[in-house]
């Protein structure tokens, strides 16, 4: 059986072919810098062969055509029909989906109506889920949601010190994101240790970004809140901010209060704040100094929230590298472990410059470092192949 699993983020379409039940990838792709100039197309098919294209502003529309057409067009399948089931990551589930739930017209509502706890996420994603339904008409499409794996948070740790009946009410609670990914290297890092009884701090590192402590394999805490905006400081994403911010400058902009949170969503973060690029990359590669101030609020955020977590734990047995900024840029996870250094972290320099998945800690270091990759598509297929059987 053949099951196409779509990984849309909010800079990046990831996608997966996968031959189950044996968990053969037949192509692998991700288109990345989304409605960004030098928008990069990648797919690994066949026998080690890659495909490559790049074109300026690639949008969510053409990245879906391009993931589907392309994989005809290469000969990984014979016709369109062939991809039986669809698997989406949907970031907010909030209490309403807390497992696999397969795609109808009611759950693709709900889903849309849920774009106001993640208006970045959800509404992109269920655009793709209605185009894949457009010329994939007789696939079976499923939800893998992202913010399960936070419904075990503590309530010290998921409420907020509003009137209890307001939370109550609105539902209103920490929702989590990045959750099949935090999930999936948790449950790694724990086949790494030899236990399941672990405390693990795990850094999802992308232009969205997330922090999250576990014990024993549940969410214990997490850097995100109602919605994905909160916590670190991201691509284009504000993070913590005061929220008398809101009516601040809708008085000062004349702007209203979904004009403001557009802001803080889509052009604050480290775009916002250097004024350059969303993308650490390029941010790397200027002199300017707002890009270095990016990069050093960027640091100072991720530090804070993997300090507080291991002080929450009462020490760790690792910490976890992951996403895009946290797999491939060696400069933020030597900066990171150096200011955790009084936790008794001590990364192995050569192992972090040679970037290879795996335990990246000096012999002397009393908590484990790893880096591993994220893999969300591996962790999903799972999860819809088992509930689909």
């Amino acid at each position: 059986m053949k099951i196409l699993i779509v990984n849309a983020g909010s800079s990046s379409l990831k996608f997966k072919l996968f031959e189950m039940p044996n968990e053969d990838v037949l192509a692998a792709g991700e288109i990345e810098r989304l409605n960004m100039p030098g928008s990069k197309v990648k797919i690994k098919y066949g026998d080690g062969q890659v495909f490559k294209d790049q074109q300026d502003n690639i949008s969510y529309e053409r990245s879906a055509g391009i993931m589907l057409n392309r994989l005809k067009d290469l000969n990984v399948i014979d016709h369109l029909g062939d991809i039986k089931l669809v698997a989406h990551r949907v970031v907010a589930g909030a209490n309403d989906f807390d497992k696999v739930t397969k795609i109808t017209p009611k759950t693709l509502r709900r889903i849309v109506e849920l774009g106001e706890i993640a208006p970045i996420h959800n509404p992109s994603e269920a655009k793709y889920i209605d185009i894949v339904t457009s010329i994939l008409p007789e696939a079976t499409q499923y939800a893998v949601f992202d913010s399960a794996f936070f419904h075990d948070v503590p309530a010290m740790n998921g409420q907020y010190g509003i009137p209890h009946e307001l939370t109550e009410k609105f539902g209103i609670q920490r929702y989590g994101e990045h959750g099949i990914n935090h999930t999936y290297i948790t449950q790694e890092a724990m086949k790494m240790l030899g236990t399941n009884q672990a405390d693990i701090v795990t850094l999802h590192l992308g232009s969205g970004a997330s922090v999250a402590a576990e014990r024993d394999g549940k969410c214990y805490d997490t850097s995100m809140g109602y919605t994905p905006m909160n916590g670190l400081l991201m691509g284009t994403r504000a993070g913590d901010v005061d929220p008398a911010l809101v009516p601040y400058l809708m008085k000062r902009m004349g702007a209203s209060a979904d004009e403001v949170i557009e802001m803080f969503n889509e052009r604050s973060g480290m775009l916002g704040v250097s004024g350059i690029s969303s993308d650490m990359r390029d941010l790397e590669e200027s002199s300017d100094p707002q890009a270095k101030l990016a990069l050093d609020m960027f640091l100072n955020r991720v530090i804070k929230y993997a300090s507080s977590y291991i002080t929450e734990l009462d020490g760790v047995d690792a910490i976890v590298f992951s996403g895009g900024i946290g797999e491939h840029d060696e400069w933020v996870r030597s900066e990171v472990c150096k200011k955790l250094r009084w936790f008794g972290v001590e990364l192995d320099e050569e192992k972090n410059k040679a970037q290879e998945p795996g335990d990246l800690s000096s012999t002397d270091s009393k908590v484990k470092v790893f880096l591993i990759p994220a893999d969300e598509e591996i962790a999903m297929v799972r999860d819809v192949y088992a509930y689909q059987k």
